[in-house]
């Protein structure tokens, strides 16, 4: 098998029902937009779905198989099914059959849900404050019309994943996204992709073929950062490379992480970025895995120090998204900055930037006892004074009082979301802490024209 994926060309039975009000049909096969239920693949609970698109099943026996995106659960989870998984939603169910909670996984908070014994009217802004606090995707109605246009525009083109699984190094990993791969490689269920060079192929065998031949051991570049951690620890490095000189490199890198970034733009104009690619080694030095990466644009009239961020699948759940916020720090502060990442970001690049905010703001707050204001914050960590209101605002440490949003916190309390954090966040466990001692960089010469146009 070469990984290419088998004809997806929609069925064409005798007969399609369109969705009725309970959302399906009781024979032939379920139209696009069907409200059904899907027993999931990854841990085989029925779940409330709506179906995406279908086709004709590969075993030959004239089923059909059904993409659908589970409610209320991310887009990375959407995936094929066979029909026989799929049944008609009626009116009434509630409960998933498997779910003991019976609910799904993932749902989160709904503006205007019930608060206590009253319900709570939210205004646009109050409702857009609320979504970014619980990482929650504002409606595309409450765009600008231009923005709904495009938003409608991609998640058409993007609403079935092309590439199911790429193979890197030692990990397979399943992806969560569509990614415009080129001509046939789009059209492959798994993608093998060189550990080095991220060359991209449809055969095991021409990957086998390339690693004899493939002469980079290491992301090219300039390596800033290296970081050895002790006995039996990987040796971290964080290796700088210019998209104008190596190109291919970078539109191979992008095209690999729109598989997993829903809204990823960048594939191709990879000249204006710089990428700051991370990397373990477990052979001291002779070869350099990446893990993750963040791209910057080399001029940015917002002063934003991050446009895009990806910790691989393989590696998350590790601290390494805070390690990559941390480096994209360091730079900003050396250039002078107040940084801050580019929007919109990412549902996981929400949860990654509050959970960072919030670390550093906390232990901040207790190093000082808590006589800080916000823009003493601001100033001594170069954090946007926005990005700080919004961790604090995730705390509830913060009050909006005669126009101002003051810091409302005690000792106690720092301490206590301070030990919450030490037990529960990854990268606290992870003990893996970003040292700017290491780091051998300094801020390039700035743009002329662009500081100007600053004034």
């Amino acid at each position: 098998m070469d990984g290419c994926a088998r004809d997806e060309t929609p069925a064409t039975p005798a007969r399609v029902m369109a969705s009725t009000s309970s959302g399906g049909a009781d024979d032939g096969v379920f139209a696009e937009g069907a409200d059904v239920w899907a027993r999931a693949s990854w841990d085989g609970n029925r779940r409330r779905a709506t179906v995406i698109e279908h086709r004709v099943a590969s075993d030959g026996d004239g089923g059909v198989e059904y993409y659908v995106h589970y409610a209320e659960l991310n887009k990375r989870l959407d995936e094929w099914i066979d029909g026989d998984g799929v049944e008609a939603f009626k009116g009434g169910e509630s409960a998933a059959i498997g779910d003991e909670g019976g609910g799904a996984i993932g749902v989160v908070p709904t503006p205007g849900a019930v608060l206590g014994s009253e319900t709570k009217t939210l205004t646009r802004n109050s409702k857009r404050r609320f979504n970014e606090i619980h990482n929650v995707d504002a409606p595309v109605e409450d765009l600008p019309p231009i923005d709904q246009m495009f938003e409608r525009e991609h998640e058409e083109k993007t609403k079935v994943k092309n590439v199911h699984s790429i193979e890197l190094g030692r990990h397979e990993m399943d992806t969560w996204y569509y990614s415009p791969y080129p001509d046939d490689f789009g059209k492959c269920s798994k993608l093998y992709v060189c550990r080095f060079c991220l060359k991209y192929m449809r055969k095991q065998k021409t990957c086998v073929q390339h690693r004899e031949t493939c002469t980079l051991k290491n992301p090219p570049g300039r390596r800033i950062y290296r970081h050895e951690q002790g006995p039996g620890e990987p040796i971290l490095g964080f290796w700088e490379i210019d998209g104008k000189h190596f190109k291919t490199y970078c539109q191979n890198l992008c095209l690999m992480a729109k598989l997993f970034l829903d809204h990823k733009t960048l594939y191709f104009d990879v000249e204006p970025f710089m990428f700051y690619i991370l990397t373990e080694s477990y052979d001291g030095d002779k070869s350099h895995d990446i893990v993750g990466y963040f791209s910057k644009e080399k001029s940015s009239y917002d002063d934003y120090n991050l446009a895009c961020i990806l910790t691989l699948p393989a590696y998350q759940r590790k601290g390494y998204g805070s390690f990559l916020i941390s480096m994209s720090y360091e730079l900003s502060r050396r250039e002078g900055i107040y940084g801050t990442p580019e929007r919109p970001l990412s549902d996981l690049g929400q949860v990654s930037y509050r959970s960072y905010w919030s670390r550093v703001v906390l232990d901040t707050l207790h190093k000082h006892r808590g006589n800080l204001s916000i823009k003493d914050l601001s100033a001594m960590l170069m954090f946007r004074e926005d990005d700080i209101v919004s961790a604090l605002q995730s705390l509830n440490l913060i009050k909006y009082w005669k126009g101002q949003h003051i810091i409302s916190s005690s000792p106690k309390i720092v301490e206590e979301h301070l030990k919450s954090f030490q037990k529960n966040s990854i990268t606290a466990r992870s003990r893996l802490e970003f040292n700017p001692d290491l780091l051998t960089w300094t801020p390039p010469v700035q743009n002329p024209s662009l500081a100007v146009a600053k004034k």
